[in-house]
């Protein structure tokens, strides 16, 4: 059933489409958000490990919405929930951790910074940071974080404050801050999206420990579920419809957008008319919407005239090693272990950038420290293992009695993931999801350079973890890389031959139609992008905004 026109229709409800959504609603455009799971509220955030980590609350199950992931070209598809962030009103930023950083200026001239990159299909952002720059500040305000900036070599420009404090630490933070004056570094502290202070009538934060794979239950976490949605509900033009899977993106016969085609929370098929389409499902759904969007126009997919929808596919390389501290061994030493505050919130940033080549790459990364998450039940599968090194009975008690004497300190590696021709995002046509669309199919191949910058990276870390004296140390990952951060599958740029979007996130074939989530990022940047992309998002409203008002869906 084809639906009354809207100004605005828009695809997604996390860290992209919210502050569309807002900025839209606020400058009196009519707009529908498009949200493909349900809508939570406080009380349906609950402590339930299962529920939120083992179930489908967040994350759909693999047999009922696979996305098919493969390790090259010639490698053999397997069903799995890798790169999902979350079915939901908010998106990935309900259950994120809220580490929120700021990319740095050389992230927006990386290939004139490296050179050409062999292997690599690197480029530079259209804009640079400096553009963005405002719109952090107005991300951050919007959101609410906490943070607080000091002075290290990798220091990006702020032009203030952080609009809250910092979150209250554990003394182990003090800890590391000394160990990383005595070797030279900054230990500089993590902003987070989670407010220290009753902010915007929500309330701070009670420091319950279970930040990542949870909604907060305290609206203190600052998902866009939390923060902008209602707002942008507010302004009494936006209404958002939670269980509506969108399924294609129609043009009209001169190739515009003109409608969404979606399936209802009952399973009904509904066609909803807009002047502007704005898709913001992540840079995996959102590639595979507009390649699903086929026409006689667009035979290749929705604005995929160049064949570039869904290449230059950027994850973020990860690394991470954990150091154990028995308290019944450390504790009288080292008072602070019994401390319980959860959060740590230092970082190190003195490897984003090596002055040279010789450790055989140059854009490294960060180094996010935090204890261990307190889920228990996958604490204990971990304990058991797999496969020919698990175990059971009497070992395995003793491990769990063990980790029940025990801090776990760890940190994990945000590190540069370079675009090459063999990442991308397709369609599987002979597979298709509980609603009858063709999945997502993800192709990886890494490029060597990320994996050497990932294990340096890793050997620092360890460095750091080893001269606070722990009981055991464990190396858990060198070479992995973090689905749930993800980019480059509609890529912005100036040179219409060589991009998706223009440097407004509009479609270079089809001027009323943007992208607003990772989609749009030639390079993912060395930390979590969330961040980034709600920036982004709020200067591409920005735009948008100026253009509607002036009566025209098209423009730069």
């Amino acid at each position: 059933m084809s639906l009354p026109e809207v100004d605005v229709c828009i695809i997604g409800s996390g860290a992209g489409g919210a502050p569309m959504a807002l900025e839209l609603g606020r400058a009196g455009f009519k707009v529908v958000v498009l949200e493909k799971g349900p809508h939570y509220r406080p009380q349906d955030f609950v402590h339930d490990e299962i529920l939120n980590s083992r179930r489908n609350f967040f994350m759909p199950l693999p047999w009922e919405e696979p996305h098919l992931v493969r390790k090259g070209a010639q490698g053999k598809y397997e069903r799995t929930t890798a790169a999902w962030t979350a079915n939901c009103v908010g998106g990935g930023t309900v259950h994120m951790s809220g580490f929120f950083y700021r990319l740095k200026p050389v992230d927006f001239r990386l290939r004139t910074t490296l050179g050409a990159v062999p292997g690599s299909t690197l480029a530079d952002w259209p804009i640079s940071y400096e553009e963005l720059a405002p719109f952090y500040d107005k991300a951050e305000a919007e959101l609410g974080v906490s943070g607080q900036a000091v002075p290290h070599p990798f220091a990006e420009p702020r032009s203030g404050p952080f609009p809250l404090p910092p979150l209250d630490v554990h003394p182990v933070a003090s800890e590391i801050d000394k160990v990383c004056q005595a070797m030279g570094w900054h230990s500089i502290p993590t902003a987070r999206g989670i407010i220290s202070r009753p902010y915007k009538g929500r309330a701070p934060c009670a420091y319950c420990a279970l930040c990542g794979s949870y909604g907060c239950e305290m609206g203190a976490k600052s998902g866009t579920n939390a923060s902008l949605i209602p707002a942008a509900v507010a302004t009494g033009n936006v209404q958002v419809r939670p269980g509506c899977m969108a399924r294609t993106v129609e043009v009209d016969k001169k190739g515009r957008a003109k409608s969404v085609v979606y399936l209802d929370a009952d399973g009904v098929a509904q066609e909803q008319p807009a002047k502007v389409v704005v898709v913001s499902a992540t840079a995996v759904e959102s590639a595979r919407l507009l390649l699903n969007s086929t026409s006689k126009r667009f035979t290749r997919g929705l604005a995929n005239g160049n064949g570039l929808v869904g290449r230059n596919l950027i994850f973020s390389s990860f690394g991470e090693s954990q150091a154990t501290f028995r308290l019944s061994k450390q504790a009288d030493k080292r008072p602070w272990l019994k401390e319980p505050g959860p959060f740590v919130n230092r970082s190190i940033q003195d490897f984003y950038l090596m002055p040279d080549a010789r450790f055989g790459f140059r854009k490294g990364g960060t180094l996010g420290f935090m204890w261990t998450h307190p889920n228990p039940i996958h604490a204990a599968s971990g304990l058991a293992g797999s496969g020919a090194s698990a175990v059971f009975g009497k070992e395995l008690k003793d491990r769990m009695r063990a980790y029940r004497d025990s801090r776990v300190l760890l940190f994990e590696v945000y590190a540069e993931y370079l675009p090459t021709q063999g990442s991308y995002v397709s369609v599987e046509g002979d597979v298709k999801d509980k609603y009858g669309i063709p999945v997502a199919a993800i192709t990886v191949e890494r490029h060597p350079m990320d994996l050497a910058a990932t294990r340096f990276l890793v050997e620092r870390g360890e460095e750091v973890l080893l001269r606070l004296e722990p009981d055991s140390l464990e190396r858990k990952a060198v070479a992995g890389e973090t689905t749930i951060l993800q980019h480059g599958t509609c890529r912005f740029g100036d040179d219409p031959t060589q991009s998706v979007l223009n440097r407004n996130c509009r479609a270079h074939e089809v001027d009323n139609l943007y992208v607003v989530d990772g989609s749009f990022m030639p390079t993912g940047g060395s930390v979590p992008s969330t961040l980034t992309i709600a920036a982004n998002s709020f200067r591409v409203a920005s735009h948008l905004v100026r253009t509607l008002k002036q009566g025209v869906s098209s423009g730069g």
